[in-house]
């Protein structure tokens, strides 16, 4: 029989979740609201369950979006995949954010580059292409000004993400017509898009546990930050 998974996507505002019954995608729900994960996740996952006729005991496996993205939102959506894989013993499958938004750009001959606003002047962005009905990265994860990212590209490139749309004028006038954007609701990392991406990892055996599961930020926090610079100060 086929995996049922929940999956939740809070690494980009607000976020989003999605259940799904092998390639099924049973529901879905995405935010793009002021709104926090601690504010709408718990309820949601419950209403979820209950509007999809599915018991926690049911679920194979939990996949959770592990970042680059929102420290917090990463931070809400982790504790709350591990509690619920704590309570139903189910694994765990972590997720990248930008391979996310790259899985929703199905069967393009072109290289993708997925963008996530850093804030800072800065993307976290990775390159896939697609082979074999899937997103390969051939180029890692980083955290980069989009002036340097956007130099090293030499041919035609499909963009998404939330940072092809707030540097999308820097990218145009950098590559010009070498340059294509996905449309802008497919900017945010869709949970449907997420599940698909799970279902995957699932199947070929990439599981960890709650206390094998860490988030990937790519680069200190804000909090991070301060404490050292008082370390060096005091």
């Amino acid at each position: 029989m086929p995996p049922i998974l929940l999956t939740i996507q809070t690494a980009a505002p607000a976020g989003g979740l999605a259940i799904a019954d092998g390639e099924r995608l049973l529901a879905e729900i995405n935010l793009d609201v002021r709104q926090t994960p601690t504010e709408w996740l718990l309820q949601s996952v419950e209403d979820l369950l209950f509007k999809t006729g599915i018991d926690r005991k049911a679920l194979d496996g939990i996949g959770v979006v592990r970042g680059p993205g929102s420290f917090t939102g990463l931070r809400v959506g982790l504790a709350t995949a591990k509690g619920l894989a704590m309570a139903t013993g189910c694994p765990l499958v972590g997720l990248s954010s930008l391979q996310c938004l790259a899985m929703q750009l199905p069967f393009t001959a072109l290289p993708v580059c997925a963008m996530l606003d850093a804030r800072k002047q800065e993307v976290y962005a990775a390159f896939y292409r697609w082979e074999s009905g899937f997103p390969h990265p051939v180029v890692a994860e980083c955290v980069v000004k989009p002036e340097t990212l956007l130099a090293d590209i030499a041919g035609e490139t499909l963009f998404v993400g939330t940072g092809a749309r707030v540097y999308r004028s820097l990218i145009v006038r950098q590559l010009a017509g070498r340059a294509h954007f996905a449309p802008d609701f497919l900017n945010l990392p869709r949970a449907g898009a997420a599940a698909a991406l799970a279902l995957h990892e699932w199947r070929c055996g990439r599981t960890f546990t709650a206390e094998q599961l860490m988030p990937v930020y790519l680069r200190p926090s804000e909090a991070e930050l301060n404490w050292r610079a008082q370390g060096i100060s005091g």
